[in-house]
């Protein structure tokens, strides 16, 4: 047994230890600063306790109000450690020059996602050169099965039953949350050994993903988000074979993580 098997499956989470995780993933999943009254009804901690969290957080760098006082969102010391995550993933590091080719040659999005859980986050990107473009953020969290990247790696994943949460969310009338279509199109996407969202998890946006092989399953993929009035006859053809010739240099490199 693990020390990491261990401590999920004998002891209990430390109530204050995860009482603080819990304040952090909240003020990560939200655009905006939160007040003590929502993080409490959201978490359901008591304003007191949480207070005195949010002040030793606040403390230590993690935390950050608004000059009110009253209003709370990450500080610095989140994104350091965020960046130090970053820099020492050797995935990230390895697909940077391969994100700069596809970004060079086609002039669209480009974007490193990682699976986890029901959701896929987005690791490293590289911005569209038109002004017409897609917003996103390195950090943001998405729906895997409303997203390119996430369908990539579900239809990879030995379970992917086991990732998802249902009912699954709807971000556009275009999003698949009805399980046999969802599954219909996992096969689909591994039968082409790529995934596609059509305008399913961002109105007027297609985007096309396949799997990064640097282990098995798959952890990670690439994607290229392209708007619908961009798109031409031609272009899914263009763009899905230059994901495949970056998939065989990639396999090459998988060694480094075995």
């Amino acid at each position: 047994m693990t020390i990491m098997e261990g401590m999920t499956s004998v002891q209990p989470p430390v109530k204050s230890a995860d009482r603080t995780l819990e304040v952090l993933e909240a003020l990560a999943a939200s655009p905006t600063r939160r007040s003590l009254v929502e993080l409490s009804r959201t978490l359901d901690i008591p304003k007191s306790s949480l207070h005195g969290i949010l002040r030793t957080m606040a403390r230590r760098g993690w935390v950050e109000t608004d000059p009110t006082g009253t209003r709370f969102g990450l500080g610095v010391r989140a994104l350091e450690v965020g960046a130090a995550y970053l820099d020492a993933d050797d995935a990230v590091g390895l697909v940077a020059g391969v994100l700069d080719e596809l970004s060079r040659q086609f002039g669209e999005a480009t974007h490193l996602g990682r699976l986890d859980g029901p959701d896929v986050v987005y690791l490293a990107k590289r911005e569209s050169t038109h002004r017409l473009r897609l917003y996103s953020a390195i950090g943001r969290k998405l729906p895997a099965h409303a997203t390119a990247l996430g369908k990539a790696l579900l239809a990879r994943h030995p379970d992917p039953e086991a990732q998802l949460r249902w009912p699954l969310p709807r971000l556009t009338t275009r999003t698949i949350t009805d399980r046999d279509a969802l599954h219909a199109e996992l096969r689909h996407t591994r039968e082409r050994g790529y995934a596609v969202d059509r305008e399913e998890n961002t109105d007027g946006i297609v985007c096309f993903a396949i799997a990064v092989p640097l282990a098995d399953p798959p952890a990670d993929a690439i994607s290229i988000s392209v708007p619908v009035a961009r798109i031409g006859p031609e272009s899914e053809e263009l763009i899905t074979g230059a994901l495949a010739r970056t998939t065989e240099q990639l396999r090459a490199a998988r060694s480094m993580f075995s």
